[in-house]
């Protein structure tokens, strides 16, 4: 009895030491990430491996729920949560930014990119990166911008002219830039979140939209909407955003994880929304809608005081010729 006694006494004795050696567990902290779109929209893969990619660099350490399909709220009241350290991390695209942080709404001036490669340069180099961190003072930084392709008009009419939009009601997403724009063209600017927008086309409460042609499809507004004329006025990318609260408590190889993932996972992101924009274009086609082609030179010159109105904002002028200086 002694013996076995002793016996357990040596195994405990082991099990203590083997636990004082390996140290506490790490603790788990887990963070909650909302954004307005679909179950299974490619934004939403795209975050899901973002999150997976913090899971396993950190090993578990940090652990973010995604809630998709507005859950949480759509995108003014997540970026609001987000401030008041009710929210982590948040996907929204940068024009409604532009009402917290005005450096943000430099991306909704049309006809801003050249080409397709001018615009990586820009999100993925230094003025990307200081528009990411400019709105530290309103509690909420950048972590990587995701593609959200080029946006073109919608409606039941081809809108190859400006002149063509005169008198419509169109929905845009809220933001001084793209009410300008719209109001330049002739049509009625009508602000509206996006889980509302199917319906007011649907209804008459708006004539048409503008966004990219995965609306059609994964949106179903090609259901209603006919015409997609291919003027691509914009591109407005999509931002990953951390609460400053969340940034701040975490370490800072933390940090580092965190915003590296966020930019690989935008990496993948942009390869996969390129394909689904060419599918979508496929897919809406079938639905019966139509593709036109728009007079781009016409519709920059009708947008070009938007330029002159810059100048009385100086540092989004400064930005504006920065971005366009970008070779």
């Amino acid at each position: 009895m002694f013996a076995l006694n002793r016996r357990h006494a040596a195994l405990l004795a082991a099990a203590v030491l083997g636990l004082t050696l390996a140290g506490p567990a790490a603790a788990k902290t887990t963070l909650r990430l909302g954004h307005g779109l679909a179950k299974g929209h490619p934004v939403d893969v795209s975050l899901d491996e973002f999150a997976k990619l913090v899971r396993e660099r950190s090993k578990g350490e940090l652990d973010i729920k995604v809630f998709p399909a507005g859950q949480l709220g759509q995108q003014r009241e997540l970026i609001e949560q987000m401030q008041n350290g009710a929210l982590d991390l948040v996907h929204a695209n940068a024009s409604p930014l532009a009402a917290f942080e005005p450096g943000f709404g430099v991306y909704d001036m049309p006809f801003l990119f050249r080409d397709n490669d001018h615009f990586f340069k820009v999100v993925e180099g230094t003025v990307g990166d200081e528009i990411l961190a400019s709105s530290r003072a309103k509690a909420f930084v950048g972590l990587a911008y995701y593609d959200n392709g080029t946006r073109s008009f919608y409606a039941n009419k081809p809108l190859a002219k400006p002149e063509d939009l005169k008198g419509l009601k169109v929905r845009v997403q809220p933001g001084p830039i793209a009410t300008r724009m719209i109001n330049l063209l002739g049509a009625t600017a009508t602000p509206l979140a996006w889980g509302e927008v199917y319906t007011a086309l649907q209804s008459g409460v708006v004539d048409g939209a503008e966004n990219n042609v995965t609306a059609l499809t994964l949106a179903r507004h090609g259901e209603v909407m006919k015409v997609y004329t291919r003027d691509e006025h914009t591109r407005v990318p999509d931002v990953v955003l951390v609460a400053t609260s969340t940034l701040d408590r975490l370490k800072p190889e933390q940090q580092e994880l965190l915003r590296q993932a966020a930019r690989d996972s935008a990496k993948a992101h942009n390869a996969r929304w390129a394909a689904e924009l060419e599918k979508a274009e496929g897919e809406a086609a079938k639905m019966g809608v139509k593709f036109v082609d728009a007079d781009k030179a016409a519709y920059r010159q009708v947008v070009q005081p938007m330029y002159d109105d810059l100048k009385t904002t100086p540092a989004l002028a400064t930005l504006a010729d920065r971005i366009q200086a970008v070779k």
